[in-house]
């Protein structure tokens, strides 16, 4: 798979539907302008945990993952298939790394230590059979088709635990921590994980709060059409926890948006997710139709670690701090 198509169908799987939650509505380029609402403290209801998180679960442990599916894990799980770049790094952060035997591709592997496990996976679908030969006692995969859902039934079928999660808010990642660390036996690890994320994510926003919120758009890729977030999506979401006011796709599907749209919606500044693959301020400047935006114009372009940002594990909030940075340069945060 080409670089481009590559971010594209990253894209497809992080950019959310969910609640924009940051004190400011999305820019949309069509005319739908969603409410803020105050930040939950509250797990997502999709991500509850049955039982209660309590210190080491005895097992048969049973979980309602995010599918609504009940899941019944009958021991605990030694040998642990994740299917979403996420779900490793969670794994590893709740310290049930040593018992991940397989994994999706990931160009971007993270930690280091997950770097030479089986890749069992690709964004195109599963190789069950290699699940299987692994011997695994527990699968986790991504919801709405991140995986697909004719693969999780296969896996099923050979009375396998699938655990399906798909967050679509920040407070729904950090209910999936808890919930994949009730499913592994590592719940009091998650829970002290989530209790400092959820500070280190609060006191973000909270620095944010009382800043110029100018609008922005994240560029998740423009090798020929141009993509952005979508509206009520976990990206909008996390611009506005940074600091600024989103402009997003006219739609809660994940479309093209024309460039003359995005040059009336004129964001002030441009955050560049696709830096990774090469894309520079230079280049973006240099684009046809494009100098008339203010963020062109003023030299707001700015480079940014969407991987990150965007993906939906133990890393957010320091993708949150590298977002905020990138909308407010000057700012200092507490979590520095």
């Amino acid at each position: 798979m080409d670089a481009s198509r590559h971010r594209i169908m990253l894209a497809v799987l992080v950019v959310f539907t969910a609640l924009s939650i940051g004190a400011c509505a999305p820019v949309s380029v069509a005319p739908s302008f969603g409410s803020p609402v105050a930040p939950s403290s509250e797990p997502a209801a999709g991500a509850s945990l049955s039982p209660a998180a309590s210190p080491s679960p005895a097992f048969p442990v049973t979980l309602t993952d995010d599918d609504g599916n009940s899941v019944t894990i009958p021991s605990e799980p030694k040998r642990i298939v994740s299917l979403q770049p996420a779900t490793t790094e969670i794994l590893f952060a709740v310290g049930a790394g040593d018992r991940v035997v397989g994994k999706v591709e990931d160009i971007f592997p993270y930690p280091p230590e997950a770097d030479g496990l089986p890749v069992v996976a690709t964004y195109q679908g599963v190789d069950v059979e290699k699940v299987v030969g692994l011997e695994a006692d527990l699968v986790i995969a991504g919801g709405n088709e991140g995986n697909p859902t004719e693969d999780i039934a296969r896996l099923r079928s050979f009375d396998i635990p699938v655990l399906v999660v798909y967050p679509e808010t920040v407070d729904e990642v950090l209910a999936n921590i808890g919930l994949i660390g009730a499913a592994v036996g590592q719940d009091v690890e998650a829970e002290e994980l989530v209790a400092d994320l959820r500070l280190e994510i609060d006191a973000i926003t909270a620095a944010t709060a009382d800043l110029p919120r100018g609008r922005v758009f994240y560029e998740i890729d423009a090798t020929a059409d141009i993509y952005g977030p979508a509206d009520d999506s976990f990206l909008a979401e996390m611009i506005g926890r940074a600091g600024g006011t989103p402009i997003t796709s006219g739609t809660t599907e994940f479309i093209p948006i024309p460039l003359e749209v995005l040059v009336t919606a004129d964001p002030e500044i441009i955050v560049l997710g696709d830096a990774a693959y090469g894309v520079t301020p230079e280049i973006v400047a240099a684009r046809p139709g494009w100098a008339v935006m203010t963020a062109v114009k003023d030299g707001a372009i700015r480079p940014a670690d969407d991987v990150v940002i965007t993906r939906p594990g133990p890393r957010i909030a320091l993708g949150l701090a590298d977002l905020a940075k990138a909308i407010h340069p000057d700012i200092a945060l507490p979590t520095d």
